[in-house]
């Protein structure tokens, strides 16, 4: 009889509770959004309605999706030969620009001459660029497109609103499969230890899970508002096939490219001179007196150059541009490469366990390129 009332005690507790659970439940339960910071409750942001949203961006971004044909030429073994590539882009308009274009990687399309390249529609229209632009070391490229009023611009966003954890889209065409869509997070901010060959020297990528695979170069990676946020660009893989770890060009960094393009047909950029170590281990920033491995370590320093001038030397840590630290080398080459020739720049240099500060004046990348493909 003991056992009989203890269990029939608890089971009155468990009844309890279970009412109790489904008042609350009735009720809305607490607004557990609201209690944290950055996150609202939103339908539209609701996991469980995916599908849906998914399947309203893809029917917005479709139309402007298109897959990409090049015969470009290709050098090897010193005899010039033609080669067929394949790729995706998406058509876009940039403010305060007349015209049309298709966004791509420039390595899709290599030096493929414009009427080498076939750009084919979601509607089975094919077009022929009418002006390439391109910008080897962001790997942008701009192709003019008869405008009309029946092809479709998609919108650009901004990249820099885009949080990891969130949501997005890829569209593509991997193995020639056209129209394809993928689906994944963002992964990872400002991705730049990437060997991606030596003309690529800008890099400041959004990384992604959603499945990119060869062919799907160019194409875009959208938010759930149905916007472009960045051009997939490349995969880490063994295999060469989609690991789960993609990279994306940002959109607000095209953005700014693609002016610079439009405008001058090319992209003027910043440089120093220094040769940088290709990641700065904790390890070697403890050698150096340092407590942790941040900064830009100088592996060398070229003759003749801003930064010989400037006095930097060999085994220097770069801690600050201008007042603001310096995570890594990579995030140094882009902010020196985005600064006007002829600006002048302070450094917060660690040199034999001291800090100093060094004054430099920025050269321009065009006139010393040839010299320094690997400098910044």
């Amino acid at each position: 009889m003991r056992r009989i009332s203890v269990l029939g005690f608890f089971g009155f507790c468990l009844f309890l509770g279970a009412l109790a659970g489904s008042y609350i439940v009735a009720r809305g339960g607490p607004d557990i959004f609201a209690q944290t910071p950055g996150v609202t409750r939103s339908t539209d942001a609701d996991p469980t309605r995916g599908g849906d949203r998914f399947e309203a961006v893809v029917r917005k971004l479709a139309p402007s999706v298109v897959a990409l044909e090049a015969v470009k030429p290709s050098v090897k073994e010193g005899k010039t030969r033609s080669v067929d590539d394949s790729g995706s882009g998406v058509l876009v308009r940039f403010a305060g620009v007349k015209g049309l274009f298709v966004l791509t990687n420039n390595h899709v399309i290599g030096k493929a001459p414009a009427n080498q390249i076939t750009i084919n529609v979601s509607d089975s229209r094919i077009l022929k660029p009418i002006r390439v632009l391109t910008d080897p070391e962001s790997d942008i490229a701009l192709l003019g497109v008869a405008d009309s009023d029946t092809l479709v611009a998609a919108t650009l966003g901004d990249s820099d609103k885009m949080r990891v954890g969130q949501w997005v889209l890829a569209f593509g065409s991997p193995f020639g499969l056209n129209q394809t869509v993928t689906h994944g997070i963002i992964s990872a901010r400002e991705r730049g230890q990437v060997s991606l060959g030596s003309t690529i020297r800008i890099k400041d990528f959004l990384q992604t899970d959603a499945a990119i695979n060869p062919g799907s170069s160019g194409g875009p990676l959208v938010n759930l508002d149905g916007e472009v946020i960045a051009i997939n660009t490349a995969i880490a893989s063994p295999t060469q096939a989609n690991a789960g770890v993609a990279f994306s060009i940002p959109i607000n960094m095209i953005k700014k490219v693609a002016g610079q393009l439009l405008d001058k047909g090319r992209v003027t950029r910043g440089y120093l001179g220094v040769q940088l170590s290709p990641g700065f281990e904790s390890s070697e920033a403890t050698k150096l007196g340092l407590g942790k491995g941040q900064g830009a370590l100088v592996d060398s320093v070229h003759p003749e150059t801003p930064a010989a001038v400037a006095g930097l030397k060999r085994q220097d840590v770069i801690l600050e541009l201008d007042g603001e630290a310096v995570r890594n080398e990579n995030q140094f080459i882009n902010r020196i490469s985005a600064m006007t020739p002829g600006q002048k720049v302070k450094l917060q240099v660690w040199r034999e366990k001291k800090t100093i500060t060094v004054d430099a004046v920025v050269g321009d990348w065009s006139k010393a390129e040839s010299r320094f493909k690997k400098s910044n």
